[in-house]
């Protein structure tokens, strides 16, 4: 039986998990620093998969050598109590391959407004 959450939920939860799973392969006090270094390498996924919510703002007009087609997206979410409000290029498939820019904030609200009035 499968299990599954809004994207809102999981992202209350994907830090934590992430300290969890590092201190049981690497010892307690390992955890908390190396789930940092991990978010820090890997920033465009991590916030992505935390986003709450996004809104398309249309096709992505840079070069290219692949020849993917990729899309801006606003997205707003929080990572460690910290909301934020970020632009990312995404292809076809759901899969972020760049962020534009990230703007931190205080609260959702703040972010959710930034996320609305992005272009």
């Amino acid at each position: 039986m499968g299990m599954s959450q809004s994207i809102g939920t999981a992202s209350e939860r994907v830090l934590e998990t992430l300290v969890a799973g590092l201190e049981r392969e690497f010892g307690r006090g390992a955890g908390e620093a190396l789930a940092h270094r991990f978010v820090d390498a890997e920033e465009i996924d991590f916030r992505w998969a935390v986003r709450m919510s996004e809104r398309w703002l249309g096709p992505y007009a840079g070069t290219d050598d692949d020849g993917l087609e990729l899309d801006r997206i606003a997205i707003c979410g929080q990572i460690e109590g910290t909301w934020f409000c970020a632009t990312m290029l995404v292809d076809g498939e759901g899969e972020a391959h760049g962020m534009m820019g990230c703007r931190l904030f205080r609260s959702m609200a703040e972010a959710r407004d930034a996320m609305r009035h992005a272009h």
